[in-house]
This record gives C-alpha cells, sequence and structure tokens, in this order.
C-alpha cells in the first residue's frame, strides 16, 4: 500500500517553485501579447509556481502578475526604487520589493527563481534574457531560460544566434541553453524536461552575489 508521501495527490506540480518573468511594461500592439501574458500567468497557476518579475503593474508585467495573484499564487515584484512612479499605478500586484538599481533587481531575481522566461518586450527584456543566458553559459547556475514566442516575436533573435552558431561564436551546446515555444503549455513543459549541457568551453563559474550587487558569501547558483 503507497504511503501518503507517494500518493498523487501529495506529487509536486512542478519542479520549479518559483519562475521569473522577463517582458514589456508596454502592452504591445497585438492582442496575442496580453493574451499570451496571461496565459502564461494562468499556467503557472496550474502548476503550482510562484512568480518572480521586474515588479510593473503596467504593459505585459500588470497582466502576467495579475493572472498569478488572481489564481493564488505567490507574487514577488522586484524594481528599483527610482522606476516606482514609472511602472506602478495603482494598487501594487501581490508583493513589492524595491531594490537599489538594476544591478540589485536582477540579481534578486535570479537567486530567487528556478527557471526564467521571456514573453516579448523591449530593450530591457533582451538585455535580461541575454544576462541570464550569458551566466547559463558560463556555468553560474544550470536554471532553464525560455522564449514565448509569440507570434514569432522572437524569430529574428533566434535566427542571430543560429547564426553566431554558424560562425563559430557560439556552440551548439550553448544554442541548447535556450528553450523556445509559441505557447506557455508547450515552453512550460519543455522548460521542466530541460537538461543542461556542458562543453569545455564552459567556465563553471561561482560568482558571489556581491559581484552582482549583492552581499557576499551568497551564490546564485544551484
Amino acid at each position: 500500500m503507497a504511503t501518503q508521501e507517494e500518493t498523487p495527490i501529495n506529487k509536486p506540480m512542478s519542479r520549479f517553485r518559483k519562475v521569473c518573468v522577463f517582458c514589456g511594461s508596454s502592452p504591445g500592439k497585438k492582442p496575442a501579447y496580453q493574451l499570451a501574458a496571461i496565459q502564461l500567468g494562468q499556467e503557472l497557476v496550474k502548476r503550482s509556481i510562484d512568480l518572480v518579475y521586474g515588479g510593473g503593474s503596467v504593459g505585459l508585467m500588470g497582466l502576467v502578475s495579475q493572472a498569478v495573484c488572481d489564481g493564488g499564487r505567490h507574487v514577488l515584484g522586484v524594481i528599483p526604487k527610482t522606476l516606482m512612479p514609472k511602472e506602478l499605478t495603482g494598487e501594487p500586484v501581490g508583493e513589492v520589493r524595491p531594490v537599489a538599481g538594476m544591478h540589485q533587481r536582477k540579481a534578486e531575481m535570479a537567486s530567487l527563481a528556478d527557471a526564467f522566461i521571456a514573453l516579448p518586450g523591449g530593450y530591457g527584456t533582451l538585455e535580461e534574457l541575454l544576462e541570464v543566458i550569458s551566466w547559463a553559459q558560463l556555468g553560474i547556475h544550470e536554471k532553464p531560460v525560455g522564449l514565448l514566442n509569440v507570434d514569432g516575436y522572437y524569430n529574428s533573435l533566434l535566427c542571430f544566434i543560429d547564426k553566431a552558431v554558424d560562425e563559430g561564436f557560439v556552440t551548439p551546446d550553448a544554442r541548447h541553453i535556450i528553450v523556445s515555444s509559441p505557447n506557455a503549455h508547450d515552453l512550460m513543459s519543455k522548460l521542466e524536461e530541460y537538461e543542461p549541457r556542458h562543453d569545455g568551453a564552459a567556465l563553471r563559474l561561482s560568482w558571489e552575489k556581491e559581484q552582482l550587487g549583492h552581499p557576499p558569501k551568497l551564490e546564485i547558483a544551484r
């Protein structure tokens, strides 16, 4: 007879406890982007996953965070104090953690999350995405990185990265870091199955968070 711990009802819904979502503070021009943000939030709720994000209550940020909050999961927004007047309007969604600046924001989100997902966004989203990909390439973390490629929004970026592989600037193992899908359910399933690959170029660094804007003796590698 199965013990209580072995029953399906007690089985975790996901290998992830918290997922960090990078996305735009604008809703974008296509309704598909807004729908994808809501669907991603709902998918996290279905899998009993909490949200870590940039803290804004506008644009895609506001939609994904509200969907997670409405579903009863914890939402943690990490936002630089200087951006609070611009990105927070009305009542904040979930818990808001003010930080000193952008470096601390990114380090805080990276340390808390078990995986990363990028919805459509602009310069800030792209910068956050590429940084966690670079950290994975260097061996600083082994957390999955996903692209929610809504309506082919990230096709050009993926083509650029494939070109970088062809030209010898990105290794095939490093290309494997990026997981992409056009819909939230499929993307989450792929991230759940993700296993990192290592090659000789990986430095296997383990940086102290002091180097990323945090006190020493704490690491973001898991």
